[in-house]
């Protein structure tokens, strides 16, 4: 069974850092694209953070979140990871991490989440307020 936990959410100032974890099991992790996606408030559609490839070549970014989070992972240790820098109230959202069913490199095709991963976690809840 595909399993995916995220772990790392709080309620944190404007400015604040956080490291979000994705802990993945049930599948084999180094063969997967992975992928943070967020829900923000109810009536927002969820929208691509950031994603990265099998090796860590290649990071893709949303314009939102450029120079301000960045996406890692450790295949060794079956977990994804993302640092979030200089938070803002509008990163507030729950956070979950998607296995992509396209390849990270081709992210730029597609306008929206639609049909890009196949598996999810539940979510952790980031909230930027002072």
């Amino acid at each position: 069974e595909v399993q995916l936990v995220e772990s790392g959410g709080s309620t944190v100032q404007p400015g604040g850092s956080l490291r979000l974890s994705c802990a993945a099991s049930g599948f084999t992790f180094d063969s997967y694209d992975m992928s943070w996606v967020r829900q923000g408030p109810t009536g927002q559609g969820p929208e691509l953070v950031s994603a990265i490839n099998t090796r860590s070549t290649f990071t893709f970014y949303g314009d939102s979140v450029k120079g301000r989070f960045t996406i890692s992972r450790d295949n060794d240790k079956n977990t994804l990871y993302l640092q979030m820098n200089n938070l803002k109230p509008e990163d507030t959202a729950l956070y979950y991490c998607a296995r992509l069913r396209v390849p990270a490199l081709d992210l730029g095709h597609y306008s929206g989440v639609e049909g890009i991963f196949n598996a999810r976690g539940q979510g952790t809840q980031v909230t930027v307020s002072s």
